[in-house]
């Protein structure tokens, strides 16, 4: 039987045991295929995220921000990195959670699987426990630490990293504190469990951040043209932190 003749629910079977970079090819073949995988939804998706992602993070409202199954796909992809963190944090089984060991005198960071030099990007992030005095969102560079003796703002204690502390509401840079931010009179503290939404924009070289569906300002501009990386760090013992990408941002 030729390949055309096969009706939609076949080739689609058949495209879900094919890899991602297999897909990619395949939509590029002829435009029936091309819709067929161009619908995020559809059961080459979902098998595929049964096959790679815990059942425990589907049936959970973690992924709620991902609508499609291929979102909540390239959402894995982009996770926090089990080899790219500190020797004090692990992943989670769910893939998308951090867990700091409480190891005393220490401050623990972790880097995203993917980083980023082109284009618009937007993921959020969500503490699942206490912060402690220090606990900081942004980006980091390769080169920045992952561990530190102390309980230090480790991410933005050098030129390597940018970060925002939920704690005292200042942006970190090169070891400086860069203002307060939001900037508003009283701004409110982070709520254990809010969403981050963290914009990053390496065409205008900026990182803005979002609470709550409210968009907070740019909180840094002049970025450098370098791979530039999801990253959390933290202090306190148990405490969790989830990162959920999102893709390009919806705004203008």
């Amino acid at each position: 039987m030729q390949v055309d003749l096969l009706p939609d629910i076949i080739l689609g079977s058949i495209f879900s045991f094919l890899s991602l970079q297999d897909l990619r090819s395949s939509s590029l073949v002829c435009k029936r295929w091309y819709s067929i995988l161009n619908d995020e939804d559809n059961d080459v998706w979902r098998l595929h995220c049964i096959r790679k992602l815990a059942e425990e993070v589907l049936s959970s409202d973690l992924l709620s921000s991902t609508p499609t199954y291929k979102a909540k796909l390239k959402a894995f992809y982009h996770a926090w990195n089990p080899e790219d963190c500190s020797r004090n944090i692990y992943i989670k089984p769910n893939g998308f959670t951090i867990h700091r060991n409480p190891v005393a005198q220490s401050t623990d960071a972790v880097r995203g699987k993917i980083g980023f030099s082109h284009g618009r990007h937007a993921w959020e992030v969500m503490w699942e426990g206490p912060l402690g005095t220090v606990a900081v969102v942004g980006i980091a560079t390769k080169e920045a630490s992952l561990q530190t003796h102390g309980y230090i703002a480790l991410l933005g204690s050098d030129d390597q990293s940018w970060g925002w502390n939920l704690v005292d509401n200042h942006l970190l840079h090169n070891g400086d504190s860069q203002g307060n931010y939001p900037m508003l009179n009283n701004a409110p503290k982070y709520q254990v469990g809010e969403r981050i939404r963290v914009i990053l924009d390496c065409d205008d070289n900026t990182l803005a951040f979002e609470r709550n569906y409210e968009f907070l300002g740019v909180a840094f501009r002049g970025l450098p043209e370098k791979l530039l990386y999801p990253s959390v760090s933290a202090v306190y013992g148990h405490t969790e932190v989830s990162m959920v990408y999102l893709g390009s941002p919806l705004d203008g």
